[in-house]
């Protein structure tokens, strides 16, 4: 009995130091199905069907492996990528690597910013006044809270997710085809067409998943947090279950899209169409709540995602940033903050743009930006001299590297389809 208390204690006890770690892997793992994620993973579902959710497994492996060479480096070294990417290559390398994080960075909140605008399309509501409560909300939690209150929002906005999967369920799928294409694609007619639209749409889930500001994210979140090196391996396993957890979701959103749209051979053109085309099938409720899904992603991913370029301008340019730090001590942080979003704000009012017209040329920029900061992160990650005995192993490293091959080749693949196919 006295052996079994002790367990008891022993798992407890741990169990409570992984709640004080947990927040910033998951986050960062969540906030990729911002509303142009979303916006991939219906796009890829209406057109592929189930078959694409075998990229979609792949993705998550690698996913979890790069998400936690993140945290790892950050905790061992005391700094954010951005700040050894200045240390070890200098301001000119860091002002290009920030120059590409900004573009693309800027590309996502405007195509979140636009999923406020599709939204209120879907529910019959006035755009420019919900865009405008939207951003006083993300001002007001992000400047006038702190870092203990910006991930609990976070983390509360996460189980919005959860619609999604009740317009899965709603949609009434073959769950027995879905899970046998984990494994491999199957259960259609696999044309050329068909393979064609499949490399080329799958790369852009790739891109979707995997951004160029969830690395620098996960590294500059954590260490705002300050978490003790002490307890790296919580944070590994956070990173771990924060990969799972957003690919879970992503999964029924393909799903969801999947037995609906594909199903019925309905062209996803725009989100206000994908919740009508789904109403039908899977009932007003399912279509209703994917249009809260998406402005809820649209939330999600404006805050991150701006909270990462402004993490990243301060720790290229060796300035202090925290949301501890309130915002008369710590203007320049803020500003760029409220700059993005302001800007964002103005392009998105444009009646050109629109969630899901724009969202293929916005994971073009990320998939672009994304291979040099994998080097960076790889590098750091596999160099005794900064990481000591927690460099990565053979497995961590070459998958990585293939990974960032193959998002190479998706950069490629996808800028040539846009610019010489797709008209």
């Amino acid at each position: 009995m006295e052996k079994i208390v002790n367990i008891y204690k022993r798992n407890r006890i741990k169990f409570l130091i992984f709640l004080s770690i947990f927040g910033p892997a998951t986050i960062t793992a969540m906030a990729d199905n911002d509303a142009a994620g979303v916006a991939t993973y219906a796009i890829a579902g209406s057109r592929l069907g189930y078959p694409i959710l075998f990229v979609l497994f792949w993705v998550t492996i690698l996913l979890a492996i790069t998400q936690e060479m993140g945290i790892r480096v950050s905790m061992v070294t005391r700094k954010g990528l951005g700040d050894l990417i200045r240390e070890y290559h200098g301001v000119g390398v860091s002002i290009l690597i920030f120059a590409a994080l900004f573009i693309a960075n800027m590309g996502v909140i405007i195509v979140n910013m636009a999923a406020f605008k599709t939204t209120a399309s879907i529910l019959n509501l006035p755009a420019i006044p919900l865009i405008i409560f939207m951003i006083g909300l993300i001002f007001l939690f992000v400047i006038k809270g702190n870092y203990k209150l910006t991930q609990n929002i976070m983390l509360f906005t996460s189980l919005f997710y959860l619609a999604y999967i009740f317009s899965a369920f709603k949609s009434n799928p073959n769950w027995n085809l879905a899970f046998k294409n984990l494994a491999w694609p199957q259960g259609i007619d696999f044309t050329s067409e068909y393979w064609r639209n499949y490399i080329i749409i799958g790369l852009g889930v790739l891109g979707t998943t995997i951004t160029p500001w969830g690395q620098f994210f996960i590294s500059s979140f954590g260490l705002d947090k300050k978490i003790s090196s002490t307890k790296l391996k919580f944070s590994q396993i956070e990173a771990y279950w924060g990969a799972f957890l957003t690919d879970f979701f992503s999964f029924f959103i393909i799903v969801a899209t999947a037995a609906t749209l594909f199903s019925h051979k309905i062209i996803l053109v725009n989100g206000a169409q994908a919740s009508l085309a789904i109403e039908p099938f899977a009932g007003k409720l399912a279509a209703i709540l994917f249009a809260v899904g998406i402005m809820n992603a649209g939330f999600m991913g404006v805050v991150i995602v701006g909270l990462t370029t402004t993490y990243a301008f301060s720790e290229f340019f060796g300035l202090t940033g925290s949301l501890d730090i309130p915002y008369n001590k710590s203007k320049i942080f803020y500003s760029v903050f409220i700059g993005q979003i302001i800007i964002a704000f103005l392009i998105a009012l444009l009646p050109v743009i629109d969630l899901f017209k724009i969202v293929v040329t916005v994971q073009i920029l990320n998939a672009m930006a994304l291979p040099p900061i994998f080097y960076f992160l790889i590098k750091f990650t596999s160099n005794p001299g900064i990481m000591g005995k927690y460099v990565n192993n053979r497995f961590q490293k070459w998958f990585a590297i293939g990974g960032t091959v193959v998002i190479t080749l998706a950069s490629l693949f996808t800028a040539f389809y846009t610019i010489f196919l797709n008209k």
